[in-house]
């Protein structure tokens, strides 16, 4: 969806694999309706409501997991040129004859069908019992994200359609593989402009002549490469004029005098033909064959005093051919040139000023919050999602409540940060302890012990099979946002515990005392571990006596020490009433690429 013509492929030299922190801390605006539609035809035969187990489940993970901020903005009523183009998408992929479609009449618009309207209202009230922020756009959420975007309201973009940049985004995730070190696949304008030389109208310009999400068709005859060389050759504040001009058949399609950005035309004075010189027949240089036989060419200088015979495919770069040639190739641009023209001049109603009107419009929601008023995170009304998610999901409430607990942690770690507040996570649990660092696709992270307050110990937290019990008939192996890293459940001393993998800056913001104890702890483990080595190395060193009998692991041990360090001198010594044929048994022992059995049957010949 988007620009016509393949256009994500023309963006593809230009994506950024951003990291597993990118997100950290940073507001992000989400395509409701991408993310329903993007992986729900894959398992939608597999669960039960796909669309909400799909919104649940990456919900908690690019809160929790990426510490991103969502802001989810869902579509409003289509345009009536949007409702045209997919009543034409529809025909075409049916084979029907494009003359019987019917056309809107205006200010008329088609309303989704109903089946997937029902799809948005449950994920808007299951993200609301969330506490997300949910903004509804007048006409396209792509849009209204890239505005956002675009005024600094989110730092980036959650949405496949590439028309996303034409509405003015900057930074744009189309992707997100959350099982490796790099997940989000992201596209900057910055890099689109640097590298294509492309700013905002020229992709505008390209969407109008290849076809987009408003008009299918585009221009006939123009494609991708022809359209992106065509916008070329003009700046971003004369193309969508000079679309006009040619459209609009203001001057003839032959005649548009067109001007280049590059300005590849030459003078009035240079564009007068002028007659070639001559150039010899033998060498290619400037002269006559004749006066080169006489004398060689400057060009040439040959030490026998004639010219050298021109190679095949040679060129001479005198300044009579280089008008020449520059004469040519601009004749060609400009025949090029006339030729796109007069595709786009046939074309009827182009350029269409409504649809540039919906590109460059900069209201495409009810968003007003300049002080982000509008854009604020609430804790999840946690008893009324049970309710939610039992009553449509079949889900039993200790499952619930295991799944959701990575995200109330995550706004505990928060709040508890901010304002130093003691309380217990969930109104059950309090934090204990930092158990371990956990490293997860390249970056750490703490294993956080809350331990289950005492007095609610009657109502047992779920085991891990009692919560996982609910889960039928559902591919697990499925892997897009859906993956959640459920807390581990321990019992420990009559104690309960649930293990949650947190941020490391945000846990230490919030308990620095226990994170300090633990790194403490940590250390002087570290501490004890190296003094331990060491004494190890002392006691492999101390030589035993010859009468005291050793253990076969003692035995083996020793020999190894022995052997890595090299003592030949006082292997010898030990060694020296052996026979000849011993010695050599022990070559062989030492001998790295013997298996580690046959170097023990070697050591009791």
């Amino acid at each position: 969806m988007g620009v016509g013509g393949k256009f994500w492929d023309l963006l593809k030299p230009y994506v950024r694999n951003e990291a597993f922190d990118f997100l950290r801390n940073k507001r992000v605006a989400v395509d409701l309706s991408f993310w329903i539609v993007q992986h729900e035809t894959a398992i939608k035969d597999s669960v039960r409501n796909p669309h909400l187990r799909l919104t649940f489940f990456r919900t908690i993970n690019l809160f929790s997991k990426f510490g991103a901020f969502p802001v989810f903005v869902i579509d409003g009523t289509p345009s009536p040129l949007k409702s045209k183009t997919r009543i034409a998408r529809f025909y075409r992929s049916s084979g029907i004859e494009s003359s019987s479609l019917p056309v809107p009449e205006d200010g008329v618009s088609f309303e989704r069908n109903r089946a997937f309207t029902k799809c948005i209202q449950e994920c808007v009230e299951l993200l609301e019992l969330m506490g997300m922020p949910i903004l509804k756009a007048n006409g396209e959420a792509e849009a209204l994200c890239a505005q956002l975007n675009a005024e600094g309201h989110v730092d980036a973009c959650i949405t496949s359609d590439s028309d996303s940049f034409l509405f003015g985004a900057k930074c744009v995730i189309k992707s997100i593989k959350p099982n490796t070190k790099e997940p989000f696949e992201c596209y900057y304008m910055s890099d689109i402009e640097a590298g294509l030389g492309l700013k905002r109208n020229h992709l505008i310009a390209i969407s109008l002549l290849v076809g987009n999400d408003h008009d299918i068709n585009g221009v006939q005859g123009i494609g991708l490469e022809t359209a992106l060389r065509f916008v070329r050759n003009f700046s971003e504040d004369d193309i969508l004029k000079r679309l006009h001009e040619i459209g609009n058949k203001v001057t003839p399609p032959f005649q548009c005098n067109i001007k280049p950005v590059d300005d590849f035309t030459s003078n009035p004075e240079a564009s007068s033909q002028k007659a070639k010189s001559t150039h010899c027949s033998f060498c290619g240089h400037p002269g006559s064959k004749q006066s080169h036989v006489e004398k060689s060419c400057e060009y040439c200088s040959a030490p026998d005093g004639g010219c050298k015979k021109k190679p095949e495919g040679f060129k001479c770069d005198c300044l009579s051919c280089d008008e020449d040639r520059e004469e040519k190739e601009r004749k060609k641009q400009e025949y090029w040139l006339s030729k796109v023209c007069s595709k786009i001049a046939v074309e009827p109603n182009f350029p269409n000023d409504e649809l540039i009107r919906i590109y460059t419009c900069d209201s495409h929601g009810s968003f007003t919050g300049k002080n982000d008023q509008c854009l604020t995170w609430e804790s999840p009304k946690t008893e009324l999602l049970i309710d939610f998610l039992v009553f449509h999901q079949h889900w039993i409430p200790s499952y619930v409540r295991q799944m959701l607990f990575p995200m109330l942690s995550t706004i505990f770690l928060r709040e508890t940060a901010n304002h130093s507040i003691k309380s217990l996570l969930y109104g059950q649990f309090d934090f204990d302890s930092v158990d371990r660092v956990k490293i997860r696709q390249g970056h750490k992270f703490y294993v956080v012990k809350w331990r289950k307050d005492v007095s609610l110990m009657c109502s047992a937290t779920p085991s891990s099979e009692e919560a996982n019990s609910d889960i039928m008939g559902v591919d697990e192996s499925i892997s897009l946002l859906d993956e959640l890293d459920a807390p581990m459940i321990r019992n420990d001393g009559g104690c309960q515990f649930l293990l949650t993998d947190e941020n490391m800056e945000l846990v230490h913001a919030a308990f620095p005392e226990e994170v300090n104890r633990f790194l403490r702890g940590k250390e002087l483990k570290e501490s004890k571990r190296k003094k331990s080595a060491g004494a190890d190395e002392l006691i492999l060193e101390t030589p035993k006596p010859r009468d005291v009998q050793l253990n076969i692991t003692e035995f083996y041990r020793s020999t190894k020490v022995q052997l890595q360090a090299g003592d030949e001198e006082g292997s010898a010594k030990d060694y020296d009433s052996q026979s000849d044929g011993n010695s050599k048994g022990r070559r062989r022992m030492r001998n790295p690429n013997l298996s580690k059995s046959v170097r023990r049957r070697l050591l009791f010949d």
